[in-house]
């Protein structure tokens, strides 16, 4: 099972990229590591069968048939009324004997919220390595932890290659409702559409945004009522609890107090953690404790990495949508052209158009902004 809810997991789930192995991995010490990259990607491919074969005969499971079928009328949409890319990636489908696809591994020092890092061709510099075993993953945590490091673990259902191979469906992806298996689909293919290297927050919060979006329109368009905020909500509330926490580490990190106080301090700053949690779960939320299991399982440095990089701009990304007025090609035109300024003058723009929408013309009518700028 997932450390967290399925409804939540979805919302930190980061991409990892194996076709790395096929651009070059020069300066790569690593051998054992990638060669099971290279095996569990090549497992994968094999695996491969078209869902419309699957759907088509009546010899399948008729659960698994349904749920293709509706993956494909999603995949349809995205491509029709989304712009995005019309390729056979979610064409495909992958039966899994495990229940997610990958294990990501986070790791940080015992004092900071610095994550170590890894970084490769295409993809550019991740906070996090894949593995396609639990027991790897768990293996290499393990040596991490014997140098000191703050450790994580996290089953992933699903990854991209950004349009390298012929992304399927995996089994492990069913495990969500048809509504989040849609919504998934739409998020990895704006992935495919665009993606930049060694900026995680951007890349996260553009695909959140077309992953909402799509959802609403795909419901709307099959006549459905907009969904209950009320989960999505809760998301936020907890998401804005594990970000506060992290803030006061920092803090707590940069001070120069000994290294002995900043340890103890860093388990009070947990139990407050927990403590918060237990308020907002009693009162607000009416017992719901959806996330008890994450919040109860031991907490360390590692395990507070991947939150708020799906969040962080998608205010930006919605009034840039409303910017050209709901078209989607002049929006992925628009978010290319965020690409490609340097990353203070992409960040600058972003907190524009996050911060006060109405007066986003300041970005709109930028002259580096329009014309693309300079990296």
């Amino acid at each position: 099972m997932s450390p967290l809810d399925s409804c939540l997991l979805d919302r930190i789930r980061l991409r990892w990229v194996p076709l790395l192995l096929l651009v070059g991995l020069s300066g790569c010490t690593n051998g054992e590591y990638y060669a099971q990259l290279f095996d569990g990607q090549l497992d994968l491919l094999r695996r491969r069968e078209p869902v419309a074969a699957i759907v088509a005969d009546p010899a399948r499971d008729p659960e698994l048939r349904r749920r293709l079928a509706m993956a494909e009328q999603a995949r349809a949409f995205a491509s029709r009324e989304l712009g995005l890319p019309d390729n056979r990636s979610y064409r495909l489908y992958a039966q899994l004997e495990r229940p997610f696809v990958v294990w990501n591994l986070f790791a940080a020092p015992e004092l900071s919220l610095a994550p170590l890092t890894h970084c490769f061709p295409v993809a550019g510099c991740v906070a996090y390595r894949g593995y396609y075993a639990q027991g790897a993953a768990r293996g290499a945590a393990a040596l991490l932890q014997q140098d000191g490091w703050d450790t994580y673990v996290a089953g992933i259902e699903a990854y991209s290659t950004l349009g390298w191979f012929d992304d399927p469906l995996l089994s492990s992806m069913l495990r969500w409702d048809d509504e989040r298996l849609a919504a998934l689909i739409f998020h990895e293919l704006a992935h495919q559409q665009f993606y930049l290297a060694d900026d995680t927050a951007f890349n996260e919060s553009y695909a959140s945004f077309v992953e909402r979006e799509g959802l609403r329109q795909w419901r709307a368009a099959r006549g459905l009522a907009p969904t209950d905020q009320r989960g999505e909500r809760q998301r936020e509330q907890f998401t804005a609890l594990i970000l506060a926490s992290r803030a006061r580490l920092e803090r707590l990190y940069a001070s120069p107090v000994a290294d002995g106080r900043k340890r103890a301090a860093k388990a009070a700053e947990f139990a407050r953690l927990r403590r918060d949690y237990r308020q907002l779960r009693d009162g607000p939320w009416q017992g719901d404790g959806r996330y008890d299991a994450w919040i109860y399982a031991p907490l360390n440095n590692a395990k507070l990495l991947p939150f708020g990089l799906y969040d962080q701009w998608l205010p930006a990304f919605a009034a840039l949508f409303r910017q050209v007025w709901g078209d989607w090609p002049a929006f992925y035109a628009r978010v290319r052209a965020l690409g490609n300024l340097s990353p203070a003058a992409r960040a600058q723009a972003l907190r524009i158009l996050a911060a006060n929408p109405a007066a986003s013309a300041a970005v709109k009518n930028s002259t580096a902004f329009t014309s693309g700028g300079e990296r």
